[in-house]
């Protein structure tokens, strides 16, 4: 009589699963997310000024979160505690100041090298940038989120000098945009700043690396916290309303 066959075990529900399983409420956290942020914009003065100032002071208290899980002493707590405040607050002050259309072209190009990046990593995967730090980040990754920011920063260059061709006399010209505008530089500075949102990311990540944590807190479901979502965020800010603060007081 032949041996019965002992059935293989039924394959366990592993990340992948996880994560599926996790999308509705990913999704449903994510539009309400854009609903209120684009509420805020859409009201501007002094709501999205306490919008911003109450973003940053979750960040920021998530930030001192990870910091008393790294810091060995007082001394290098309170160092941590005051560099997380000239970071997050320079980043929230920086937002702050700056016009709406140049804030919405920031956090539009933060976006484009997120889904850039996402995208061709996974399509065409290859070498790490910092598997220690962040193992899911790779080199065609990067490239192509700052294709993908290259991209959002001209058209969005373009778009802001055919609205301005729409002073003149001939109306709303592309042909007076396109002269207007210098693509090339848009583009490269849109690159240059897709480099500047993947530091962001990779230094929260060394720090929720070295603090044994996943995620910043789990006050967004699905997402994590609010450090998680703004982490490239901040350094693009900075970068940026620092920029247009010194150009427009010159």
């Amino acid at each position: 009589m032949a041996d019965a066959e002992i059935p293989a075990p039924a394959p366990s529900a592993g990340p992948a699963a996880s994560k599926r399983s996790d999308l509705p409420v990913r999704l449903a956290s994510a539009v309400v997310m854009l609903a209120v942020a684009g509420l805020a914009v859409w009201r501007g003065g002094v709501a999205l000024d306490g919008f911003i100032a109450l973003v940053g002071l979750v960040v920021y208290g998530e930030y001192v979160r990870l910091a008393a899980r790294i810091a060995p002493d007082p001394a290098r707590m309170t160092a941590a505690v005051i560099t997380g405040a000239i970071y997050i607050g320079w980043a929230a002050l920086a937002l702050i100041v700056m016009p709406v259309p140049l804030l919405i072209g920031v956090m539009g190009l933060v976006i484009a090298t997120d889904t850039g990046a996402y995208f061709t990593g996974r399509a065409l995967g290859g070498p790490k940038i910092a598997p220690r730090i962040s193992p899911s980040k790779t080199w065609s990754g990067l490239a192509g989120g700052m294709a993908a920011a290259g991209v959002w920063t001209a058209l969005f260059t373009l778009g802001g000098a055919w609205l301005i061709s729409a002073i003149g006399p001939v109306g709303p010209s592309l042909a007076e945009a396109l002269h207007i505008a210098n693509l090339g530089i848009a583009a490269l500075a849109g690159a240059v700043l897709a480099i500047a949102a993947q530091a962001g990311d990779f230094y929260e990540s060394w720090l929720k690396r070295r603090a044994g944590v996943k995620d910043s807190s789990r006050l967004i479901p699905g997402h994590g916290g609010f450090f998680d979502r703004v982490d490239g965020l901040l350094p693009v800010a900075i970068i940026v309303g620092t920029a247009w603060a010194l150009g427009a007081s010159a």
